[in-house]
């Protein structure tokens, strides 16, 4: 006797069916960290565009490296694959710095506007509380590029992100001990960066 599709469901082999749920798991947790590791990108090389590029290539990196993994794994080891293409950015920089910074002037940066950041926000407070929060905002932002890449690591993947001192030890490929040291000396920093917005 051969087993027949329910009526009303579109049938699909087994493996098939398991491709298509393991696809959409992945493309779920992409979708999840993008916004995120957008910005843990754009904190530790400070331009978007690079930023876009290295977390692009980081997903990529990922699918084709750790897809298969459990996806309790995901999380750690996404970022630990960005933490590499970050960390590489941040080698081929220096080197770039080296050799071509003395025959070629810094490049300067388009001062287009765009017009989907400057459409007003309905949620807008008002013009005190934005400048209070954005004044706030870019202290915390500053203080962040201000850490050591160690520290800034730390503290984005346990605060911001959420990752255990485990899952934090293996994205950052150093013991956890390391982990909590890092973090303690950033927190620190941030609170002496920040005393004046309390």
């Amino acid at each position: 006797m051969t087993a027949q599709p329910a009526k009303g469901c579109d049938w699909m082999p087994l493996d098939e069916a398991r491709a298509a749920t393991a696809k959409t798991r992945l493309d779920g947790f992409l979708r999840s960290v993008e916004r995120r590791a957008l910005r843990i990108a754009e904190l530790s090389v400070g331009s978007r565009d690079e930023a876009l590029d290295l977390v692009q290539d980081a997903m990529l990196a990922f699918v084709r490296n750790y897809a298969g993994k459990p996806e309790a794994d995901w999380p750690p080891l996404f970022h630990r694959v960005l933490d590499s293409r970050v960390t590489d950015w941040h080698r081929r920089s220096q080197v770039r710095g080296r050799w071509l910074g003395t025959w070629w002037p810094a490049a300067r940066e388009d001062d287009d506007e765009d017009p989907v950041a400057m459409a007003a926000d309905p949620a807008e407070t008002g013009p005190l509380a934005r400048l209070i929060g954005e004044d706030a905002g870019q202290a915390l932002e500053g203080a962040l590029r201000g850490l050591p890449l160690r520290q800034r690591q730390a503290f984005l993947l346990r605060i911001w992100e959420g990752l255990d001192v485990a899952d934090t030890a293996t994205a950052m490929r150093c013991g956890e001990g390391s982990v909590k040291t890092h973090l303690w000396r950033a927190l620190a920093a941030l609170r002496t960066a920040l005393e004046a917005h309390r």
